[in-house]
């Protein structure tokens, strides 16, 4: 292989690897279970985080408990973590910050798609859990935390240890879209924009313009079923 050729097939593939793309109207899907197969995402962030918003979409029809968003730093596992306890009409979210963690209520169709907004304020402690634009009663956790920088972050598995060491019982299978992490505590009737699909503008993750990295077996495929 001549010179220029090796440096193009090269720099095509570490665009396909690390790709900013708009994925609106678009979806990651994770089709099987697995110890292997998820997406690092790449996020715009310099400082520990006092305050953060996190909003995303998630349709899966398993009946276990499982992740959907996994942020961990050098030494610190489950730094951020929001979980799907319990499935069902009768489900269980956590919110997990430093390695504790806060459990969410929520009554919901089964199996159907779900918008997931969760934030949190270092100041008060105060943790706020939507699906569905709809609030779920607020918990404590953490007053004065800060939230580490220079994170991994993983869709599809849960981490144990810095960007890796997965459990195939923990994984997510399903579809996965519309993720955004602003560095506020959002209001409500921003909360409800992005619920219906008119965000603002996020400045740590932005699905429009998302730094990521897939690893095995994940498909992007179009959103059909908001």
């Amino acid at each position: 292989m001549n010179k220029p050729l090796f440096w193009v097939v090269v720099l095509t593939s570490l665009l396909e690897a690390f790709a900013q793309t708009d994925l609106s109207r678009k979806v990651f899907v994770f089709p099987r279970e697995s110890a292997t197969d998820h997406v690092n995402l790449i996020p715009s962030l310099e400082e520990p985080l006092q305050n953060f918003t996190l909003c995303f979409r998630a349709y899966s029809d398993l009946s276990r408990s499982h992740t959907l968003f996994s942020y961990n730093t050098q030494g610190k596992d489950n730094e951020l973590l929001i979980y799907k306890d319990k499935t069902g009409e009768n489900s269980l979210y956590s919110l997990s910050i430093g390695r504790n963690k806060v459990v969410f209520k929520s009554t919901e169709k089964f199996p159907a798609p779900v918008h997931v907004c969760a934030s949190w304020e270092s100041s008060s402690g105060i943790a706020e859990f939507w699906i569905n634009g709809t609030p779920l009663v607020k918990k404590g956790l953490q007053q004065g935390y800060s939230v580490e920088v220079n994170p991994k972050i993983v869709l599809g598995q849960e981490q144990d240890s810095y960007g890796g060491k997965f459990d195939r019982s923990q994984s997510f299978v399903g579809e996965i879209g519309d993720l955004y992490m602003w560095d506020s505590v959002l209001p409500p009737e921003e909360i409800l924009s992005a619920y219906q699909s008119t965000p603002l503008p996020a400045n740590i993750l932005d699905w429009r313009a998302l730094n990521y990295e897939i690893k095995g077996y994940v498909i992007i495929k179009p959103l059909v079923w908001v």
